[in-house]
């Protein structure tokens, strides 16, 4: 809770420093104070610059407040005609000519924003794909990508010359500054405005998609048997990204349906087709009858779209078994069957209670796993190597179970670094980390500087070399990470789970030192792993014991592995593509 309000305070705090920037601004124009409506004039663009980029929320509360994008930019705009006419003496044609060039840019912005609506209702883009040959489209001109992205609201911001012109004119007592300034951005606007409106003269269209219709054909003559469905963010796209190698293994005709333009753009490189179609009714009046399979890898609203469609059965596989309430969401029990790793998943289920029957309930293994190599440490050829990958804040602010990172991760940092003999650290923290507590963010970004100050690299594309690494990209992949990996701190999530397939020590977080029989108890991925207490005073006899090859735990892991991810003589790629046959005939 006091995370959350410390955030709300911070983003109130920014919002009210930039709109006083702009106050300050009409009040030093208005009195002529020319150095102070310099400084305030800075202080506002780049206070605009930052929020747009790294607060958001500031940007949502000024305009739920009344005081929005549009309003700030024509206060901008006031200012410099005001500080104009307070220090020029202006004749009345000069004074229309300072009022008209501003206005200009405002008008034009208008009329582009309108033409680039009408091209979009006369040409809507419906549907992307990848991997796909739709054969010959026809598809209708539209403005080139620079020119729509300052379409609207966003094309007054040209206007942003007219500050350092009246600085200029004020300084110099004369109005050509601000006057080619002004001509400047009318120039500009005029060139983006232009361009929309020859595309809108130029264009054609019914109002309807010809990518539609195209996509429909290709369903018909390929008939793709098996879909991932992904109808998630962009921010959550690393959940269906850990399917994609395991349906492409499959060797059946498949195909990814995703609703979201953006996360359409994020997903992982594939050669499995994929279809983005964000409109709801667009998407269900796809004909998609020759699918008999759909993957879930996330349960989101717009699942309802696809879960309509009859004459096939309805998987959820999520995106990774953990002991976290998330992995027995009561949302589950709407899909035909669900499938979990190992007897762990389905004994989760079962004490859930949230309504997924028994025989629902399907084990397959880890299919992703394949790649993880069970062997023993390579310290021989690279450096003892930690692994930390916290998981990220959830939703919930009075979980310490969630995440070590806010409560512990500078400390379990800290320690690993200043082992003796060093180790190599790699830190991976969750996509999702910093993504709704302010505070979570903080931390990762000193972790960071604490890397980087201990020599690391923190914007790692591999895992070569013995300096530390700040893994934030989507590669080097996790599991990449834990074929380089001795042993791994981590908490309760799916990283656990699927590390235990490597059978190498691992470290669980117990934030709230909650005893280890309890703990145990309520958490049964960590049976086999060491515990961290808040405090990490364990933390270098840990690395002490398991580097010296002296690890107690080893038979406890080896029987864990069986409980949560199944046989260990079964092969889970096999596994998934047998019940994915089942389902298929």
């Amino acid at each position: 809770m006091f995370g959350t309000l410390t955030a709300r305070v911070g983003v109130a705090a920014r919002g009210a420093l930039l709109v006083a920037s702009y106050l300050i601004l009409l009040a030093a124009a208005a009195f002529g104070w020319v150095g102070l409506f310099a400084v305030a004039a800075l202080a506002a663009v780049l206070g605009e610059y930052a929020v747009e980029r790294w607060s958001p929320a500031t940007v949502s509360l000024l305009g739920k407040v009344g005081i929005s994008r549009v309003y700030r930019q024509l206060s901008r705009d006031l200012s410099a005609v005001l500080l104009v006419a307070a220090e020029v003496p202006l004749i009345d044609s000069e004074l229309t000519l300072l009022l008209l060039l501003p206005a200009a840019v405002w008008v034009i912005a208008v009329f582009a924003g309108a033409f680039n609506r009408m091209i979009d209702r006369r040409n809507p883009i419906s549907a992307q794909v990848r991997n796909i040959e739709l054969g010959p489209v026809s598809l209708a001109p539209r403005p080139p990508e620079w020119a729509t992205r300052f379409v609207g609201d966003r094309l007054p911001r040209v206007n942003i010359l007219l500050l350092p012109g009246a600085v200029v004119t004020a300084v110099a007592g004369a109005v050509t500054p601000v006057f080619v300034a002004g001509a400047v951005a009318v120039g500009l606007a005029a060139l983006v405005g232009g361009v929309v409106a020859v595309t809108w003269l130029r264009g054609r269209g019914t109002g309807q998609s010809p990518l539609l219709p195209a996509v429909q054909r290709w369903l018909d003559r390929d008939r793709p048997e098996v879909a991932l469905y992904f109808a998630g963010p962009a921010k959550d796209v690393y959940q269906a990204n850990m399917w994609l190698a395991p349906i492409e293994a499959l060797g059946r005709r498949a195909v990814v349906l995703m609703r979201s333009k953006e996360a359409f753009n994020e997903l992982a490189d594939t050669r499995l087709p994929v279809v983005c179609v964000p409109a709801a009714a667009d998407f269900m009046n796809l004909d998609k009858s020759s699918i008999r399979t759909t993957l879930y890898a996330a349960n989101v609203g717009p699942n309802i779209h696809m879960l309509r469609e009859p004459g096939m059965k309805h998987v959820f596989v999520g995106h990774g078994d953990s002991d976290k309430a998330a992995s027995v969401n009561p949302y589950s029990k709407v899909y035909d069957e669900v499938w979990v790793a190992g007897l762990a998943g389905r004994e989760r289920y079962a004490r859930a209670g949230v309504g997924v029957l028994d025989a629902d309930i399907v084990e397959i293994g880890r299919p992703q796993l394949a790649g993880v190599h069970t062997f023993g440490s390579e310290s021989v050829q690279r450096p003892f190597t930690v692994l930390y990958a916290p998981t990220w804040e959830g939703w919930l602010d009075d979980d310490p179970y969630h995440t070590s990172l806010v409560l512990m991760g500078e400390r379990i940092v800290a320690g690993l670094l200043a082992v003796r003999p060093a180790v190599r650290l790699v830190y991976k923290p969750h996509p999702l980390t910093g993504s709704r507590s302010k505070q979570a963010k903080a931390v990762h970004d000193r972790i960071v500087a604490m890397i980087r100050a201990a020599g690391g690299d923190v914007d790692a594309s591999n895992l070569d070399g013995p300096a530390h690494r700040v893994v934030t990209g989507r590669v080097p992949a996790l599991f990449d990470c834990f074929n380089q990996t001795d042993l791994l701190v981590s908490d309760v999530s799916s990283v656990v789970s699927d590390f235990v397939q490597s059978q190498r020590p691992y470290v669980v977080a117990n934030p709230a030192g909650l005893p280890e029989d309890e703990f145990r108890r309520s958490f049964p991925t960590s049976r086999a792993a060491y515990l961290l207490a808040a405090d990490c005073g364990e933390l270098e006899k840990i690395v002490a014991v398991t580097r010296a090859g002296d690890d107690p735990m080893t038979e406890a892991r080896r029987e864990l592995k069986t409980y949560l991810l199944g046989p260990a003589d079964a092969n889970p790629m096999d596994r998934f593509a047998e019940e994915i046959g089942r389902l298929c005939r």
